[in-house]
């Protein structure tokens, strides 16, 4: 026996959302069977650590019999609720009683004891918080520096070691995965070589760059910062840095900094546990005015770390001081606002303290008003709990969005294993539980310098258990390369289409191979790229940055098996839909409107074996009936 949920506003059906701005009315509608004999309806709403407002009940009250359903329905002021996470779900009253939460029955002991087993999500938020709308319809580039271009105008510092083996060398690895490595082997890629290759990378439909740190650091991947007011000179300068600006700009891209504001470098301005900064830092004296940052558990050899990571002091993001050094007048996000960024990723957001994501946010809109903001947060954002802390992420005024690692595993398990119902889960936890505007902002990606090459995952069957050794000469066979091209194709169409901005890793366009770090960071292959990937992703992007509906079109799924997955990007008036066929036999389209191939221009009828298309439909979604038979 079959319930439907349905909410809207104004009328409009909002039923696949489940965040709403604290100053709607929503109206919700549970239909129930007529043969139930309902008697009753009740909403039971619950809260978290608000005071008086921790439960409500709302009465339903019957509204009409549409032939099958009995529709009862209640009205909700959000701004009476108040802006926070909460969850709900129904007491159905007919012969006996019984409760329905997300999509089907529960057992009430349960969704009393455990506010989110068995509960829908509810999520109230400030609307008035920006959403960096320049962004909307674009793509991203993620760029590992050291890595990308070199030009040969920089120097290498005294401790560097440098590979000039650029096509065939291979980085410092530990002996083992979790060992110490020095990481001061570089292959000497700057910012003058990104000014280089803007060209190509526009040519990808880019209109954002996203850096991996750039400031003055011991290490290649720079995550241990030694100053936030410097432009590492193995990189260039800071006249390096505005070039870049402005001739992105030029291009219209936008350039976006990681910010790493949870830990710095031991070997630091502020640290200085090495004495190669005239400053005296937090390791030599508890009189340095850095002191207070750091958390030390034994002066001044016993530290908080980032994982245990010596070289990594953690910083208090609360204290005072250093979050006027980072946020305040003439301070680190200032500074670099003015130079022209777009905006920040904030490297481990967790450990970032509401205060200071507000704090932060707030001065890089101060600066920019379309300035975004985007957290590493690998899971559900909507309800993230880090350090027994309920995070307030997408209640307004922290982040405009994050990174969206929930997706990359459902594609790449549905694209590599046909996993249909992970995808279809992942994708309605995401778009229901997160407000659209940030949503519409989500960073999409299929790999980044934190995963393994999408093109050795999509490819390679055999790595576990390997040693560092054997990883790092490990490629892909010919066999296993045409398979994960092949594939890659079909989830970056997915990542490239689907609500949020897709995020190209350096070099996956170009068919890269690596496996974990520090063997997913090699060079870019110039004048060896794989062209053929290289024109695919060219053509999405062409697509992606010429049809409006990619900005902030709504996202319905039309069919997810095995085989087919389509979804569709929709407004009142027309419809944009990616079909992807990862079966082995071709399929036909039986549509009651004709579906247009934005790549050819022709109408379509058939889609190929491990193929993607995109289609353009001028009719509502609504309006169109779209089946697949073989």
């Amino acid at each position: 026996m079959n319930f439907y949920e349905k909410k809207y506003i104004d009328n409009k059906d909002y039923s696949s959302f489940g965040a709403f701005s604290y100053d709607k009315k929503v109206t919700f509608k549970l239909l129930i069977p007529r043969e139930c004999g309902t008697t009753a309806v009740l909403m039971h709403l619950f809260g978290e650590g608000l005071e008086n407002k921790t439960y409500r009940k709302y009465k339903f009250l019957w509204e009409n019999f549409d032939g099958i359903y009995d529709v009862y329905s209640c009205e909700t002021d959000m701004s009476v609720i108040g802006v926070g996470l909460y969850y709900y779900h129904y007491e159905v009253t007919t012969d006996h009683t019984f409760f329905l939460g997300d999509g089907e029955r529960i057992n009430q002991l349960s969704v009393v004891e455990n506010r989110g087993s068995g509960n829908v999500q509810l999520l109230i938020y400030d609307e008035k918080s920006s959403s960096a709308k320049v962004m909307h319809g674009g793509i991203m580039y993620q760029i590992f520096v050291d890595r990308f271009c070199k030009s040969g105008r920089t120097k290498p510092k005294k401790h560097a070691i440098m590979n000039d083996d650029w096509y065939n060398g291979i980085p410092q690895f530990a002996d083992y995965p979790g060992g110490y490595v020095e990481n001061n082997m570089f292959f000497g890629g700057d910012l003058y070589g990104v000014i280089e290759k803007l060209d190509y990378i526009k040519s990808l439909g880019v209109n954002c760059i996203y850096l991996c740190p750039i400031f003055d650091a011991y290490s290649n991947h720079k995550y241990d910062t030694g100053d936030y007011m410097s432009i590492d000179s193995m990189f260039g300068t800071e006249e390096t840095f505005e070039s870049l600006i402005v001739e992105a700009k030029k291009r219209d891209i936008r350039i976006i900094l990681d910010g790493v504001f949870n830990h710095t470098g031991s070997n630091s301005v502020y640290f200085n546990k090495n004495g190669n900064y005239p400053e005296v830092g937090a390791y030599q004296s508890k009189n340095s005015k850095y002191f207070e940052w750091y958390n030390f558990r034994s002066f001044p050899n016993d530290y908080e770390c980032w994982w245990d990571v010596k070289i990594l002091p953690r910083v208090n993001s609360n204290c005072q001081s250093y979050k006027d050094f980072i946020l305040g007048e003439n301070g680190v996000i200032e500074k670099w606002m003015k130079k022209g960024i777009a905006g920040f990723r904030l490297d481990v957001a967790d450990e970032l303290s509401d205060d200071f994501l507000r704090t932060l946010n707030s001065k890089v809109k101060s600066i920019n008003p379309d300035g975004v903001v985007y957290g590493e947060v690998w899971e559900d954002a909507s309800n993230k709990i880090a350090y027994d802390i309920r995070k307030k992420y997408f209640l307004g005024n922290e982040l405009d969005s994050v990174m969206n690692y929930p997706l990359r595993i459902a594609t790449i398990n549905y694209v590599k294993n046909g996993d249909a119902e992970g995808f279809y889960r992942a994708c309605k936890t995401i778009y229901n539980h997160y407000p659209k505007h940030n949503a519409d902002l989500l960073m999409n990606f299929l790999g980044t310098h934190d995963t393994e090459r999408i093109l050795t995952v999509l490819g390679d069957e055999v790595s576990e258990g390997l040693t560092n050794e054997q990883l790092s000469r490990k490629r892909l066979t010919k066999a296993q390369r045409s398979k994960a091209k092949t594939l890659l194709k079909l989830a970056y169409a997915i990542i490239a289409t689907i609500p949020g901005i897709p995020c190209i890793y350096y070099g996956d366009e170009a068919g890269m191979e690596g496996h974990r770090d520090p063997f997913n960071r090699m060079p870019f292959p110039w004048g060896k790229e794989d062209s053929d990937l290289c024109e695919f992703f060219q053509k999405v992007g062409k697509i992606r940055r010429n049809e409006p509906l990619y900005k902030d079109g709504y996202f319905k799924i039309i069919e997810v098996n095995s085989d087919i997955l389509t979804f569709v990007r929709h407004n009142d008036n027309e419809f944009v839909a990616t079909v992807i066929n990862r079966g082995k036999e071709k399929y036909y389209i039986d549509s009651s409107a004709k579906l247009k191939n934005l790549e050819t221009g022709r109408v379509i009828t058939s889609i190929k074996p491990n193929s993607a298309y995109i289609l353009k439909c001028n009719e509502r979604i609504d309006d169109v009936v779209i089946e697949f038979k073989k």
